[in-house]
């Protein structure tokens, strides 16, 4: 790799960036909503039993349908999630974090595409278009 001028506006671009999101809206969002969710103490409880819960049929699941207590274990992990899933700060700061997470996926996108549709984008969220994170060739599909 060769150091000009050129790479280092590139490194200032992309700190310009970096600062626009770290005092976005969005940002100030998801640190408030992490905050609260954090400050919580039904969320800490929640986030308690749930990982009880978990670690309790860890030790089971290897043994499956021959532990006798297995579905009801099974279903204690299920509803302790979602308990935590459904509380107030929880889904809050999911939204918030999901949110940002689009952003990000959609500056990552609008900078591949830019050099080349072919360019495979690796999203981290389940909900980015799947066809974007092959190069635009997915399943015989061609943009």
């Amino acid at each position: 790799m060769i150091i000009n001028d050129e790479l280092f506006q590139l490194e200032d671009q992309c700190n310009q960036l970096v600062q626009t999101i770290l005092t976005s809206h969005l940002m100030e969002q998801y640190l408030k909503n992490k905050k609260e969710m954090d400050r919580s103490i039904k969320v800490a409880q929640l986030k308690n039993e749930f990982i009880s819960s978990r670690q309790v049929f860890e030790k089971i699941e290897p043994y499956g349908k021959y532990v006798p207590e297995f579905r009801e274990k099974q279903r204690a992990v299920r509803q302790a999630k979602r308990q935590l899933d459904l509380n107030e700060e929880v889904a809050a700061f999911r939204i918030s974090e999901n949110e940002l997470q689009k952003i990000l996926d959609s500056i990552g996108k609008q900078l591949a595409h830019t050099i080349s549709t072919e360019i495979k984008i690796s999203a981290g969220s389940p909900f980015f278009e799947k066809s974007e994170g092959c190069g635009g060739n997915c399943h015989g599909h061609r943009k």
